[in-house]
């Protein structure tokens, strides 16, 4: 697959997380797919995502950087929201945060296969800790 071809494929599957359309999620995302080391497969992909949403009612992801060496592709995703509640353990409880996320995945046929996450949990606790 070309970077460009990639770098597009990429582009629809943050357009289908942001639709929230779970019924094409695996247009995207590959049956076996492995989160941060563990095969927790489509189903439980789509759970994480539904569950992120419902704790995250104005979530969206917003590409901010995006490099694609195939058959990997690295972005930073920019987050400005409004939790719920809990959010990684933080009691946010409605307080609006901004944050960033450094994703690294890797495709197979076209799809995503694994997925590596590193959260910016520390902008968040110095979001809160500036709010006392």
């Amino acid at each position: 697959m070309a970077a460009s071809t990639l770098a597009e494929a990429y582009r629809g599957y943050i357009a289908c997380l942001n639709a929230q359309d779970w019924d094409h999620l695996g247009l995207f995302v590959h049956e076996e797919v492995h989160y941060n080391g563990e095969r927790i497969g489509l189903a439980g992909y789509r759970h994480m995502l539904e569950r992120d949403f419902r704790a995250i009612p104005d979530l969206f992801f917003d590409i901010g950087l995006l490099v694609c060496e195939p058959p990997h592709v690295a972005s930073r995703l920019h987050f400005d929201c409004t939790p719920a509640g809990m959010l990684f353990g933080l009691p946010l409880n409605g307080r609006r945060v901004t944050f960033s996320e450094n994703v690294f995945y890797t495709f197979e046929d076209g799809r995503i296969r694994t997925v590596w996450s590193v959260i910016d949990k520390a902008a968040i606790e110095a979001q809160l800790a500036g709010a006392d």
